[in-house]
């Protein structure tokens, strides 16, 4: 990853945490206290904000500014966090460890765990609903991201995961369950942008098309990663998805097929950025889904 890139998501990042630190805020006198401990223990622990990445960046690309972004690209990130806890629960993925620290739950507890998602998922719209900003694009906003989160999308792709684990899965499972469970964040991510900088339909269909590929690339690699990766450079138990008999590319098309796959899935994400014009307003996303192709953690 190249200094412009590295100094990019960076940036992104410090801006993100920020704001959640200050929408997370909380008296630590209440008696509510341990919640808001879980919540901000799994939404301020330095995860690598690929998804306030691409509303920042579409929204700037469709000429808006990332202030306009932020309270939708934090919206979509506490989405995001949620998914994360509660994925890590013994119910789910049953997770010890995530970005190398221990899983929420086994930081707090199971409850609590479920209670913090919970809380996170329900912050997140009421992050929409106050965003100050146009209310077409609030309601926009909120609508879209209620799609992209809910059984047509993420909790849907979640849902064929579960019913797939230990049993046969053929291709088109596959693309359904990691376009819904991946990819549809992504998507989100990428057209809440071009509504918040006030895309074109045109544009918000491809910002859609480009995260729900560049989903599919990522869960791959992911998979991959999984599948070669230490517990230490992952930040997560390695080797789960086997020992579990999950479905996913490797075990079914093997680790090569995955790796072309993998590669043939972030061209099609750079191509839905055409839809933006010039190849120079989209670069920074270019080299985004370049280095999360190669990414080895």
């Amino acid at each position: 990853m190249n200094g412009s890139l590295t100094d990019a998501l960076q940036a992104v990042a410090s801006r993100t945490d920020a704001f959640l630190d200050r929408f997370l805020a909380y008296d630590p006198g209440c008696r509510a206290a341990r919640l808001f401990e879980a919540i901000r223990y799994s939404s301020l622990d330095g995860g690598k904000r690929i998804r306030p990445v691409l509303t920042l960046e579409t929204c700037r690309m469709c000429g808006g500014s990332p202030e306009q972004a932020l309270p939708f690209a934090a919206a979509v990130e506490l989405i995001h966090c949620a998914s994360l806890i509660h994925d890590d629960l013994p119910a789910m993925d049953n997770d010890d460890f995530r970005r190398g620290k221990p899983a929420n739950h086994k930081k707090f507890d199971e409850a609590t765990a479920i209670l913090a998602g919970d809380a996170l998922l329900i912050k997140a719209f009421g992050l929409l609903a106050d965003a100050d900003t146009e209310a077409e694009k609030r309601a926009r906003a909120a609508s879209r991201l209620a799609f992209y989160a809910g059984a047509d999308g993420m909790c849907g792709g979640q849902q064929i995961d579960l019913d797939h684990t230990g049993r046969a899965a053929d291709g088109d499972v596959l693309r359904e369950q990691d376009e819904k469970k991946t990819g549809a964040l992504l998507a989100a991510a990428a057209e809440l942008g071009t509504i918040a900088g006030g895309g074109s339909p045109a544009q918000m269909k491809a910002a859609a098309q480009y995260g729900v590929a560049l989903g599919m690339a990522f869960q791959m690699v992911d998979d991959l990663l999984d599948l070669r990766g230490s517990a230490a450079a992952i930040g997560k138990t390695a080797g789960k998805d086997a020992a579990a008999g999950k479905a996913t590319y490797p075990a079914l098309f093997g680790a090569d097929e995955t790796e072309r796959l993998a590669a043939a899935y972030s061209a099609q994400a750079k191509e839905a950025l055409d839809a933006f014009g010039d190849g120079a307003k989209a670069a920074l996303l270019y080299e985004l889904t370049d280095f999360l192709l190669a990414r080895d953690r």
